[in-house]
């Protein structure tokens, strides 16, 4: 599986953006799709996941309102709208898929895309 993260960019604090993770080589079909976001001198953390069979859904508490995750069986792409930015939001944002029970873990995920950089300025 093959995974590409975009729609990153600079927005002012309140904005909004969509980032998208297109599949490649692979469908989701029973797979958990995450995504997460390092800021500079931080840890990789959970932002939200999607599970492709059944939907569910899954955020963390810091996004939780603000952010929403979705998926397009169609274009096997996975989605993450997110708005009421702040500029602690500010990081590389990563999608990521796995085969694993959990959904909030580094270590739930097999495959990664390569990241995309989100800027919120106040």
């Amino acid at each position: 599986v093959q995974l590409q993260a975009s729609g990153g960019g600079l927005v002012q604090a309140g904005g909004s953006l969509r980032l998208s993770c297109a599949a490649s080589g692979h469908t989701f079909s029973d797979h958990a799709v995450g995504w997460f976001r390092q800021a500079p001198g931080k840890e990789r953390e959970f932002v939200a996941a999607i599970r492709w069979s059944g939907g569910s859904t899954y955020y963390a508490d810091s996004v939780k309102g603000r952010f929403s995750i979705s998926r397009d069986n169609a274009r096997n792409t996975v989605y993450l709208h997110m708005n009421s930015l702040k500029p602690e939001d500010t990081a590389v944002y990563y999608c990521a898929a796995g085969l694993s029970d959990t959904v909030i873990y580094l270590t739930d995920y097999n495959y990664w895309g390569q990241g995309t950089l989100v800027t919120v300025s106040s």
